[in-house]
């Protein structure tokens, strides 16, 4: 008998910390977002930890919505594959909600929408304004953002190179490599008012072809977490919040 109320009291015991691991688990959300990419998340140097506006953002929603997020640093190209993966619990970065990218992983309602910026040696002074300004040149842009299909696919360019990084973008274009660069027009503008690349100009004239919204990823079997997320979001928006941390960053 008392064998069997050992094994008894044993499984009662697994089963009540089996039931206690998800809500454990919940408490802490493991959040990818690229160290590069200012001001929506990069690495800060004083404190080697992974700051800005998407950072912000989703501390906001955990603060509401129960869970911590921990953010782990990664490359911007394997985000998607780290959440599928299981890897980590969500995104929060400067990454479009896209149709390719929502066959893979859900995304929440937007949060900031904005398109491609245009950038050329401090040098070139010309205002140019479609991609057919810029027919011959060899350019470049970030692996895994939306951008690199559609410039390739144009046959504008003698060449489209593609960088780990929108910095490894922008510090060739510094130094004469290339002719030109796409990135997330935020970012770009950003960088260069930080005073990172002198030699770089933004082309103001240039309008955006590549228009899109930023949100936080989940896994698609995440129902319910998107769903406290997109709550959590809505809150957050009536209440002037993310107003304030879109601003607190010159956005």
């Amino acid at each position: 008998m008392i064998g069997r109320r050992s094994v008894a009291a044993g499984v009662l015991g697994s089963a009540v910390l089996a039931a206690m691991r998800p809500a454990l688990a919940e408490t802490v959300l493991k959040v990818g977002g690229t160290p590069t990419g200012v001001p929506f998340t990069f690495l800060d140097t004083k404190t080697n930890t992974v700051q800005g506006i998407m950072v912000d953002l989703i501390r906001a929603v955990g603060d509401k919505a129960g869970f911590t997020a921990e953010i782990v640093p990664m490359q911007f190209s394997t985000l998607i594959a780290a959440l599928t993966a299981g890897k980590i619990d969500a995104i929060s970065a400067a990454m479009y909600i896209s149709p390719a990218r929502q066959q893979v992983i859900d995304f929440s309602t937007p949060v900031y929408s904005y398109g491609e910026g245009l950038f050329v040696p401090a040098s070139n002074a010309a205002d140019y304004q479609t991609l057919a300004d810029l027919k011959g040149m060899t350019v470049g842009a970030q692996v895994g953002t939306v951008y690199v299909e559609p410039l390739k696919k144009s046959g504008l360019f003698a060449d489209v190179r593609i960088y780990d990084t929108i910095p490894d973008i922008m510090r060739d274009v510094n130094i004469g490599r290339l002719q030109a660069g796409f990135a997330d027009y935020p970012i770009v503008a950003y960088n260069l008012k930080l005073g990172l690349f002198p030699a770089v100009r933004l082309v103001r004239s240039y309008t955006s072809t590549i228009v899109g919204s930023i949100g936080i990823g989940v896994r698609k079997d995440e129902t319910a977490l998107l769903a406290k997320i997109n709550d959590v979001l809505s809150g957050l928006q009536q209440d002037g919040t993310i107003k304030a941390i879109l601003a607190k960053w010159g956005l």
